[in-house]
């Protein structure tokens, strides 16, 4: 079987119904990987898909909301975006500076500047339910893939959490 889609085209599951959609797009002189999944194609709507549309067409936006909501964090000492940027403080020391696009005087804000938007999953059989729909991956080295942030959205756009890999 099949679903079809104006953004995504034919999403064909595979022989256990599963579907699977990956592609690259090009986001703030960077590519990111986005990915639409679900274990069971029966479960994904139209509206699953029009939404995951709307997130991937909207991903500025989406990256702002992301990165304001890791801000809100830094006030609370144990969140997991201070816990975060204060491990890459202790393991990249002074090369931190290396990896930062803005130097405010603010770590922790420079930090959050310099995080790339590495990919994008999208849940797609998560649409309304309590679960993340959507989740951001972040890293301030590309290739440390263990040190990356995740931040969940809900279906509505808005931020669930943000949480580290580990």
């Amino acid at each position: 079987m099949a679903i079809e889609h104006d953004f995504f085209g034919l999403l064909e599951s595979g022989p256990d119904g599963s579907i699977f959609w990956s592609e690259n797009v090009e986001f703030a002189d960077q590519s990111v990987t986005v990915d639409l999944t679900a274990p069971d194609q029966d479960d994904v709507s139209p509206a699953a898909l029009d939404v995951a549309a709307s997130l991937i067409s909207s991903l500025e936006t989406i990256d702002r909301i992301a990165r304001e909501a890791m801000v809100s964090q830094l006030s609370e000492r144990t969140s997991e975006v201070t816990e975060y940027i204060l491990q890459q403080q202790e393991m990249l020391g002074e090369e931190l500076e290396a990896f930062l696009v803005d130097i405010s005087g603010d770590t922790h804000i420079d930090v959050i500047r310099a995080l790339q938007l590495m990919s994008m999953t999208i849940l797609a059989d998560e649409h309304g339910g309590s679960d993340p729909f959507a989740v951001l991956e972040y890293a301030l080295d590309p290739d440390a893939t263990d040190d990356v942030l995740l931040v969940n959205i809900a279906s509505d756009g808005t931020v669930l959490s943000v949480t580290s890999a580990d």
